[in-house]
């Protein structure tokens, strides 16, 4: 098959990891910058235009979406879906995910835990109703924000409201989100690969330090999920139209919790805590699919013979 990558780094470990696993199993591969990517659209006629060439025979993509090109990336995604090229990441799946309010209303509205969430007005206003019903310490985070930049912990009423009024007046979306201590700066990801948990690995922050992520000096050892979190990971990666996602969970005293699904997860951390070649399966996902629409290709042929 031939493979394209999208990613602005090839020498990212995920990318590379990718690289392989693809090469290994035969594959070309191409690793382009999305970025650096154009569109045409005509009747019966789209394309990806890269480097003053459009790109053609193209079997899959496999998109490694940054948050600072989410909605451009999301778009350059589509033209590829609208051309029948076969994404690990759909659009849609991208922009839900990467959007943390839009995630956590998809999740609640079928069932998933999540922990206590509230969604100020980033046109300012009356904040006091909010803060008269959170427990403190509270989390407050930036909609979109990756590797535990844009995350606060208010430790008091009062700081809570400056810094909420600080982000309003910059028509910053923001949520308010309930602080989950007795997780003890833990917390799970589970790496979700077509319907199934192929790895899972529990992240601890660093002492004096509430964000878990191995970007912030977290340190990582391998995890065994219950069954109520396996189906929690896969039913929230579902709901949000990912194949591929990374399920970030809390335990609590009322079970676990989802706070965040990644739609772009690292494989770096991952991998090297798990021992799972996490990008292999994300090919064989693949490979399963081609497969498949061979198949119903050829049994579609074979009905009209």
């Amino acid at each position: 098959m031939n493979i394209i990558i999208l990613s602005r780094n090839a020498q990212l470990y995920s990318t590379q990891s990718l690289i392989k696993a693809s090469v290994d199993r035969g594959h070309k591969v191409m690793v382009i910058d999305h970025q650096k990517c154009q569109i045409k659209i005509r009747t019966n006629d789209l394309q990806v235009i890269y480097e003053q060439k459009p790109l053609e025979n193209i079997d899959a993509i496999i998109p490694r979406i940054g948050a600072t090109a989410t909605q451009y990336g999301s778009m350059i995604i589509k033209q590829f879906e609208s051309m029948g090229v076969f994404t690990t990441t759909t659009s849609q799946g991208l922009l839900q995910a990467r959007d943390k309010i839009n995630c956590l209303q998809l999740l609640a509205a079928h069932g998933i835990a999540v922990p206590e969430t509230f969604i100020p007005s980033c046109f300012g206003g009356e904040f006091k109703h909010i803060i008269e019903q959170m427990e403190f310490p509270a989390i407050l985070k930036l909609k979109e924000s990756t590797h535990g930049l844009g995350v606060i912990l208010s430790e008091n009423p009062k700081n809570l409201e400056a810094t909420l009024e600080a982000f309003a007046h910059l028509r910053q979306e923001m949520l308010v989100q309930q602080f989950i201590a007795e997780a003890g700066g833990s917390d799970i990801r589970a790496f979700v690969v077509d319907g199934k948990v192929v790895g899972a690995m529990k992240r601890q922050a660093m002492e004096g330090e509430f964000r878990s992520n191995l970007h912030r000096g977290g340190v990582s050892e391998i995890e065994e999920l219950s069954l109520q979190e396996y189906e929690m990971a896969v039913q929230s990666s579902s709901i949000l139209g990912l194949s591929v996602a990374g399920v970030d969970i809390l335990r609590s005293h009322e079970g676990p919790m989802v706070i965040e699904v990644n739609a772009s997860p690292g494989l770096e951390g991952i991998e090297h805590t798990t021992k799972v070649d996490i990008a292999g399966k994300i090919v064989e996902y693949i490979e399963s699919s081609q497969n498949k629409k061979t198949r119903n290709y050829g049994s579609q042929a074979t009905d009209h013979i």
